[in-house]
This record gives structure tokens, sequence and C-alpha cells, in this order.
């Protein structure tokens, strides 16, 4: 692999990670039919560092509500322990977040035990081209018939956490698009706009980082490619800088309403992916 395209690579996982059409469906896609010539394991060693670029994005861009969970969840947990007649301690919405992200990401860590066959499938052009428009159905859905709710994480509730997480964890197939997934099943559970994009991505930060620790260990353990780190990490940058401003996109075009027009690109795709995977 090259420097160009491994920033080529970096500049598609940044743009599709956090618009709503895949970035593993992309990335698979234009690794497959490009035929790039590195092994199963440095695929995944250089998807996972991508993902960790955006990450890295995620974590730029929502620093202050990290930092407010992170902070009012130890105030609440010393509260607790320092309550000496078990009145209930309240808990403040930054806290309520956190929580929730626990909750959500619980259906993630079931979800390894099916990780070897969803790995094989990263390499079925035609079965990601058929979950890109399934993804397309489900934004042209989310936009044209679900109605905007009120809930945030004042209001929401645990067993929305846990069905948006159980939507997350189905969504590591790829094709099926991580954000316009959780997105859109938590408009269907009555969270607004804006709270559902942030819970979304903030939902993704402990999937994202579980998920690395587990493929570095495999790629360890059979033996991935590390010498070509230094032109991962040329990807990695640009992943980060371009994700940085994807996800300011995503902001303005759900409270735009706009996010369902994603739906006609993730279908042409799709159906390019399946025409593909015949002819090649």
């Amino acid at each position: 692999m090259s420097i160009i395209m491994s920033m080529f690579l970096g500049l598609v996982q940044g743009i599709t990670e956090f618009l709503p059409v895949s970035s593993s469906g992309h990335l698979s896609i234009l690794q497959n039919l490009l035929n790039m010539g590195y092994d199963e394991n440095d695929h995944l060693l250089f998807d996972v560092i991508l993902h960790l670029g955006t990450l890295v994005s995620i974590c730029a861009v929502y620093r202050s509500e990290i930092k407010a969970m992170i902070s009012d969840g130890i105030e609440f947990l010393q509260k607790r322990a320092d309550s000496e007649s078990g009145e209930p301690v309240l808990m403040k919405p930054p806290a309520r977040s956190l929580l929730f992200i626990i909750i959500g990401t619980i259906p993630m860590i079931v979800a390894l035990i099916f990780y070897s066959s969803v790995k094989r499938l990263f390499y079925q052009t035609g079965f990601i081209g058929f979950a890109l428009i399934i993804t397309g159905g489900l934004l042209f859905i989310s936009e044209r018939y679900i109605k905007r709710g009120h809930k945030t994480e004042k209001n929401m509730t645990i067993g929305d956490a846990l069905i948006i997480g159980c939507s997350q964890a189905v969504a590591v197939i790829p094709g099926l698009s991580r954000s316009g997934t959780t997105i859109a099943v938590g408009l269907a559970y009555g969270l607004t706009g804006a709270y559902a994009v942030r819970f979304s991505l903030l939902l993704s930060i402990p999937a994202v980082f579980g998920s690395t620790i587990v493929t570095l260990y495999s790629a360890i353990r059979e033996g991935a490619d590390f010498s070509l780190l230094p032109i991962y990490l040329a990807g990695f940058i640009v992943a980060v800088i371009v994700g940085f401003f994807a996800i300011q996109i995503v902001r303005q075009l759900i409270s735009k309403h706009k996010l369902g027009s994603f739906a006609y690109y993730c279908w042409g795709l799709g159906a390019l992916a399946l025409i593909l995977s015949l002819v090649l």
C-alpha cells in the first residue's frame, strides 16, 4: 500500500464514518475491488487504525460533554457511597448519559461472539451492497415516516439505550451504517435529532475501543505486518481531520431534516456493488 492510497482511504473513512453511508462498507468495497494486495490481518489492522482516527475526532468534538459525563459520574458514585440514610441521590444529565452509554454498550459485548463470522463478510462485495440498500431504507423511513420526539438524556430510559445499543451491535455487519442505524432507531424511540446524533457518536467510543483491543490481539497473534504502520499513520491523520468536519456536517443535516437524502446514495452504491460482484 502506498501513502497516497492510505491517505485516500483515510479520507473515505473520515467522511463515511459519520455520514450515514457505512464506512466499513466503503472501505471493504474499495479494498476488494482494487485488490490492494495485503492479507486479511493487515486489512483489519488498517481498518482499526482508521477507526481510531475517527474516534479521536469524536473525542475532540465532544470533549466538554465527555469531561462532564466522567466528572458527574464520579460525583454521583461518591455521593451514593457517602449517603448514610439510603435516600436516592440525584443523577445529573451528563451522568445519565454515561449510564445510558454503558447500558447501550452491553449488546456489543455479546456481538463479539460472532466476530469471526462477521469478519468474513468484509470480503463479500455482493452482501455489502445488499446491506447498503437496507441502510438506505432505514434512512428513508426515519426521515419520511418517523416524527421527531422530545427525549434527551433527561427523560430517555434504560430500555431506549438498550434498544439503540442492540442496533449498534447489528450494525457491525459491513454495509450497515453504524451511525445511520443508531440515529434512525434513536429517532424511532423518541429522541430529538440533536441528541440522537450525539448519543450515537458517544456510544461508538467504547465500541471502537473494544474492537481495537480485540483486533490488535488477533493481528499480533496471527502475524500482521506492523512495518506498514508509518504508511497507515498517514491515513490515520487524514481520518482525524476529515472526521472532525464530517461530524459538524451531520449535526447540521439532522437539524435541517436532510439526513434521509443519503438513502438515495446508499441505494445507488448498493446496487452498483451488487452488479460489480456479479460481473467481476
